[in-house]
Formats: C-alpha cells, sequence, structure tokens
C-alpha cells in the first residue's frame, strides 16, 4: 500500500512538471502521461476506498463480537498472533471506539494462529484493558463482553501497546502520504482541465 502511495505521489508530481511542456514534439506525449497519471490515480483510490469501506468478511474467518458494558466508550483493538509464546502478532486491527452497551464485530483469519488479544484505550494513551483468547475450535464464532478494567498480563501488555503504536504510526504515515496525493491530484485536474487563453 505504501509502495503505491508513494509511486502515485512522485508520478504527480513529475506530472506537473511536464506542465510546463506546452510546444513541440514531447507536449502531446506528456499530456498522454499526464492523462493516465490521473486516470491510474482516481481508479487506484476509488478501489482502495471501496475495499476499505465494505464489510471485512474473509472467507474460513472466525466472527469477533465486542460487547463493551463498561460505562464509558473505549477504543479496541485486536491483535491477532502466529507464535503466542514469541509474542508476534501477524495482524493488528482497530475494531474501533465502542460506546457502552454496543458492540462490533471483526473478522479474523485463524489459519495460522489459534490466540488473539483485545486491547482497549482509554483516550489515546490510557491502557485500560488487556486481555488473551484462544480460539480451541475454529468453528464457532467468539462473544466477548468487557464488563471490567482489566489487565490480565503486564508483560504481554507492553507488547500490544508496542503492536497497536506501530499500527497507529503506520496508518497516519499512509494518512500523510494520501493526503499529499490527493493534493496533487487536485492540482494536476485544476491544470489540466481549465482553458489555455
Amino acid at each position: 500500500m505504501v509502495f503505491m502511495v508513494l509511486l502515485i505521489f512522485w508520478a504527480l508530481v513529475f506530472s506537473l512538471i511536464l506542465f510546463k511542456i506546452k510546444k513541440g514534439r514531447g507536449a502531446e506525449w506528456a499530456k498522454i502521461f499526464r492523462i493516465l497519471t490521473l486516470v491510474f490515480s482516481i481508479s487506484f483510490f476509488t478501489y482502495w476506498f471501496i475495499k476499505r469501506s465494505s464489510v471485512g468478511i474473509v472467507q474460513d474467518s472466525v466472527a469477533l463480537q465486542v460487547i463493551n458494558k463498561l460505562p464509558q466508550p473505549i477504543d479496541f483493538y485486536v491483535i491477532n498472533l502466529n507464535d503466542p509464546e514469541a509474542g508476534k502478532a501477524i495482524e493488528t486491527k482497530h475494531i474501533g471506539n465502542i460506546r457502552s452497551e454496543y458492540y462490533r464485530i471483526e473478522y479474523l483469519r485463524m489459519d495460522r494462529s489459534d490466540e488473539y488479544w483485545i486491547v482497549g484505550y482509554l483516550g489515546k494513551k490510557n491502557l485500560v484493558y488487556f486481555s488473551q483468547h484462544a480460539v480451541p475450535n475454529k468453528n464457532i464464532d467468539q462473544i466477548i463482553e468487557i464488563n471490567n478494567y482489566i489487565n490480565q498480563s503486564v508483560k504481554l501488555s507492553e507488547i500490544a501497546k508496542k503492536q497497536v503504536e506501530a499500527y497507529n504510526y503506520e496508518n497516519t504515515k499512509v494518512g500523510i502520504w494520501v493526503t499529499l496525493d490527493f493534493l496533487l491530484l487536485f492540482l494536476n485536474l485544476v491544470l489540466l482541465t481549465r482553458k489555455r487563453k
């Protein structure tokens, strides 16, 4: 994902530079490159947003329903583990900020895993909930009710904290690059569609 966003960024920067070529043999090729770059960029981001917006049902997955029974909204993450002994996380997902007496459903691929962790934050940095959950039968969906503030393992919760921080950092980085891409996309679109005087 990051590679594609960076590739689009540099292609759009190059398209802006090619805008200066208005005459001569290269002008037509420059315009074709700019049009192709815009079409590819718009297509990629349209596909990406549709994919991100759609429900993430995965084939042969386990449905996890997290119910918040606590009196205030908690921001939940789920970490799917490959090797629980080594604490290696293969996937971190943001379930969402769940209000009191509400729930969210997430779908987990458990083909390489038989354990997941749930991490809850009150605010941005205050970890108030951590629990480990085994999946002995991958044909049964999981329902977890969060009734109290608990940290089942201080050591593992520290690993989880680092995973969540890395996940949030990666999302922030991608968000910045996507914003820059949209700015360049808009500039290229305006320059390409404006009428020459």
